[in-house]
């Protein structure tokens, strides 16, 4: 066996939660500005970003020799961006979004608390949400991109060269 393999930083260490920065945004949507909801999909972009660009790096190494070097690169980029961006962003964004908006309307329908009350408690269920809703989603975009995108990929890599 080789040496064990490098932790990746955007996968196995802390930096991995700025992808979740925007589900902690839209989280407290309903007690801060605005701006700082952006803020926070600002970070979590970046975040997509890096990894996307830090994928495309390793491919570049690992297939340094290649002829087709530079589909792989773009592969492995369009491939994390596209996944990070609907794994970490998007759909969680939507997701803890709606659950905050819904949980506003209904404690304002079904209590008698305080807004600032209600505001809050929407924010704690917004948070305690969020690692519920990380492993279904990553799997619906699993499965989502393996029956469309990656599809393309494959038969991408399998075709003959035109040489």
């Amino acid at each position: 066996m080789g040496p064990p393999a490098e932790p990746d930083l955007y996968r196995d260490t802390w930096v991995r939660y700025l992808g979740y920065a925007n589900e902690v945004g839209e989280s407290f949507r309903a007690i801060v500005p605005v701006s700082l909801v952006w803020a926070s999909y600002g970070v979590a972009t970046a975040y997509v970003t890096a990894d996307a660009v830090d994928k495309g790096k390793k491919a570049a190494v690992a297939w340094e020799d290649d002829v087709g070097k530079t589909t792989r690169v773009a592969v492995a980029v369009v491939d994390t961006f596209v996944w990070q961006a609907l794994a970490s962003v998007a759909i969680p964004g939507f997701t803890i979004n709606r659950i905050c908006a819904a949980s506003l309307y209904l404690l304002g329908t079904t209590t008698r608390w305080p807004l600032p009350v209600r505001k809050w408690t929407t924010t704690a269920i917004g948070l305690s949400a969020i690692p519920f809703i990380i492993k279904p989603i990553d799997r619906a975009v699993d499965f989502l991109m393996n029956s469309s995108l990656r599809k393309l990929y494959s038969s991408e890599e399998n075709r003959p060269s035109s040489s």
